[in-house]
């Protein structure tokens, strides 16, 4: 019988963490958490797709610095983003001798790249690899709805794109949270086909991947402290725990969303958090700082993506989503 779960025997260790976010990322619980907090969210640069570069770039230098590593030491790079080619990894990794991997899972990526991180640590193949990822409002914007100049008005269902970067130290050894096992999720589509709902879309994707870690792990879902999705936000939040409790199984005492905590859910924000830096940013700031201090003790971290483009949304395709489930423990 085929298997999604994959265990990581020789607990591979995320050693260290960095983020970057935005202005209006910072105003929340999150904001005392990121590394380096941004009064501008051009970061100094004329565009905003340098800035979304210059913000991974950040993080992933960051995230070396403070494993008191070099940049020679690291073996690998495992990094993806929202724009066409993947271009903000890319061009960031022309800023480190590194051999690079680039990954693409809309906004799961996150959990895609600890996932293929872990794999190759415990594999015995690196010993230090960065996973990282990051996203930006404006860039976002650009390319899957409107120009922002054009002022368009937003439904009431949608996500704001999270302005930001995160990056971790996926290494053999040393003090920090285990990667203990991956669950790599499969496509669902439930014929969704609103770009803007993007909750909607997503939470079938995130309750199949997490009923499939808790069927082949033998787990229940309160063995963990916290079952965190990446950024179905408050409608999609809703709709996740209606679906996994039709399967008998209730998330509503231990689950949380990135979407949700990363912004104060009020008339502005709509929905809450979307973007590949969602997940990025909440948990390599807040929720990595929460274990590293005990409060927290295991996580299944449910990154989550739409991996829809504007052509196929042109041409009237539904959205076919995915979730990977990383489990972590101290």
């Amino acid at each position: 019988m085929r298997k999604s779960t994959i265990f990581f025997n020789n607990s591979p260790v995320i050693l260290s963490t960095s983020t970057v976010a935005g202005p209006k990322e910072c105003q929340g619980v999150v904001g005392k958490y990121v590394d380096t907090p941004l009064s501008d969210d051009t970061f100094g640069e004329s565009t905003y797709e340098k800035a979304e570069c210059k913000m991974l770039s950040h993080a992933i230098r960051g995230a070396i610095k403070k494993a008191k590593k070099k940049e020679e030491e690291i073996d690998l790079l495992v990094s993806g983003d929202l724009l066409n080619q993947i271009v903000s990894s890319s061009f960031a990794a022309r800023d480190f001798s590194v051999p690079f991997l680039g990954v693409y899972g809309a906004c799961s990526t996150m959990a895609e790249a600890f996932a293929v991180s872990a794999a190759f640590v415990n594999a015995g193949y690196y010993k230090n690899v960065v996973a990282a990822t990051g996203s930006h409002f404006s860039s976002a914007e650009r390319q899957y709805r409107f120009p922002l100049e054009q002022g368009t008005t937003r439904p009431p269902q949608s996500q704001w794109t999270v302005t930001g970067a995160g990056g971790a130290l996926v290494t053999d050894k040393g003090k920090g949270v285990i990667i203990e096992c991956a669950t790599i999720g499969k496509v669902v589509d439930f014929g969704i086909t609103d770009v803007n709902n993007m909750g909607a879309a997503m939470a079938p994707a995130a309750a199949d991947t997490i009923l499939t870690h808790l069927r082949e792990t033998g787990r229940r879902a309160e063995d963990y402290d916290l079952i965190v999705t990446g950024d179905l936000g408050a409608l999609g939040s809703r709709l996740l725990k209606h679906l996994t409790e039709q399967k008998g199984v209730d998330l509503q005492p231990n689950h949380v969303d990135c979407g949700e905590i990363i912004y104060k859910v009020v008339e502005d924000e709509f929905q809450g958090g979307s973007g590949a830096g969602c997940s990025a940013v909440v948990f390599n700031s807040y929720l990595y700082s929460e274990m590293m201090s005990g409060r927290l003790k295991s996580i299944l971290f449910c990154a989550t993506g739409a991996l829809l483009s504007t052509v196929t949304s042109g041409q009237g395709e539904s959205i076919p989503c995915i979730c990977h489930a990383v489990s972590l423990r101290v």
